[in-house]
């Protein structure tokens, strides 16, 4: 099984060719939540599924979460099947380039002990280097639903954080006019969780979409935490999405360890007590 989580176009084709993957399109936009799918339509990678962040890798809102509930495991694990993923396959999530929601997806797998990677630079990437796309939608076989087992230290809960917010070292992936304050155009309150640091997603990636060298995030993400242990830091943003991002960022740089906070800061502003900053 390949254990790299960054593939190139490249090494994409040759795995698709093997058969030992499953690809997954994860394109969407949170102002129009049918875009994605209809763009999937349109043209995608060859042999490659879709995945809807709404409706397959997240659960419906409840009055006490975030914009993006961690799926449950029954529907997620339907999914899988449906996409025709199987135990010997690894999963490839891309989306338009950024890598934004395809970070959701390779989380959750590893969040259930799965192999998964990333398309580096995602279908924008796979267009520069001259690879065709294919229309309509994909026939995939489904396999047996399998059974899968969270790993619940991976991820925080908004009791656990807000019991012992001194012991964690929170990275809120927002950008900066978000996490300051400044503009808030998706959730009911501005500002950030007290404490947090701030590392936009965007920080990330290079001109070209594509994530930078593992060196310079290692060294980026050192200055950001200085001696704070890697065991206590927990990714923030929104929803719980682009959080993945800079956790994923992270095990490229061989910071591995992380947690996620899911519920972030849509579901934190749920109890207007939890403490709250604006500001850099």
């Amino acid at each position: 099984m390949n254990n790299k989580i960054l593939l190139g176009s490249d090494d994409l084709l040759a795995l698709s060719a093997s058969g030992k993957c499953s690809v997954v399109d994860c394109r969407f936009d949170l102002a129009d939540i049918h875009r994605g799918r209809s763009q999937w339509l349109e043209g995608h990678i060859p042999g490659a599924d879709y995945a809807h962040l709404d409706d397959d890798l997240s659960s419906p809102v409840e009055a006490h979460t975030g914009r993006h509930p961690l799926p449950q495991t029954q529907a997620f694990a339907r999914f899988l099947s449906r996409i025709g993923w199987a135990e010997d396959r690894l999963l490839v999530a891309y989306d338009e380039g950024y890598g934004a929601y395809a970070v959701r997806l390779w989380w959750l797998m590893r969040y259930y002990g799965k192999p998964a990677a990333i398309l580096d630079g995602g279908l924008a990437a796979w267009k520069a280097s001259g690879y065709g796309l294919e229309a309509g939608e994909t026939l995939a076989k489904a396999t047996e639903v399998p059974s899968l087992q969270a790993d619940d230290s991976m991820a925080v809960s908004t009791e656990t954080l807000s019991h012992a917010l001194g012991d964690f070292t929170v990275i809120d992936a927002r950008a900066s006019d978000r996490f300051s304050g400044k503009v808030e155009p998706l959730d009911t309150r501005a500002g950030h969780i007290t404490g947090a640091l701030n590392r936009p997603f965007g920080s990330n990636l290079r001109l070209n979409g594509r994530f930078k060298e593992p060196a310079a995030l290692k060294k980026e993400f050192q200055a950001l935490l200085g001696q704070a242990p890697l065991e206590g830091v927990v990714h923030s943003c929104g929803s719980g999405v682009t959080a993945c991002h800079n956790l994923f960022a992270m095990e490229l740089a061989g910071l591995g360890g992380t947690k996620i906070y899911p519920g972030s800061w849509s579901e934190w502003i749920r109890d207007p007590a939890r403490p709250c900053a604006t500001g850099p």
